[in-house]
């Protein structure tokens, strides 16, 4: 009963996540609400421990953070269906590059099928593993600062706490600069 709830409340949040004045009326995406790009940076002594999170990836293979624990994650909020989220994605693979070997990659993909969320990652060359999270039960995890829009990014420091998040598309300049700050304290 509990996991029935979660997931409700979930649909419900992703209800009010993303959309451009040009969607409306578009279907899927109709009566979503995209982030403002605001950026949250919480300070080394008020962060708490990010929550575990585990499930299949697009993959089909099992996958928990803790596994990418020992250096700062990068977790991005996204769904195929999102404008803003094939806007950022080409930054998101550009930052892999340039920050690959001081920080991991996670995708959690929402609201999506499997075959949209494949087709997605193939067409931006997306090679960071996604978790498929169609229903937005693992984004209820994040209680300390959740991810209210889509896309969203939360960045969990080296010894895993929640360090910052990004409500809306991010850059690869803007995400290289904050891995560096969380990296730096």
């Amino acid at each position: 009963m509990t996991r029935l709830v979660a997931g409700l409340a979930a649909a419900a949040l992703l209800l009010t996540a993303c959309s451009t004045a040009e969607d409306e009326g578009a279907g899927g995406t109709a009566g979503f609400v995209g982030g403002d790009g605001s950026v949250t940076i919480i300070a080394p002594e008020e962060r708490s421990a990010a929550p575990v999170l585990e499930g299949e990836t697009l993959d089909g293979e099992t996958l928990s953070t803790a596994d990418l624990a020992g250096q700062p994650l990068i977790i991005n909020v996204w769904g195929s269906w999102c404008a803003p989220c094939r806007a950022e994605a080409p930054e998101l693979v550009k930052s892999a590059a340039e920050l690959e070997g001081s920080a991991n990659f996670l995708g959690i993909n929402t609201r999506d099928t499997l075959a949209a969320a494949q087709a997605f990652e193939r067409s931006f060359g997306i090679e960071y593993p996604s978790l498929h999270d169609p229903d937005g039960v693992l984004l209820l995890e994040f209680a300390q600062l959740p991810p209210k829009a889509i896309p969203s990014t939360v960045i969990i420091d080296a010894e895993g706490r929640v360090a910052a998040r990004v409500l809306g598309e991010v850059s690869a300049s803007t995400l290289k600069g904050i891995v560096e700050d969380v990296n730096a304290s």
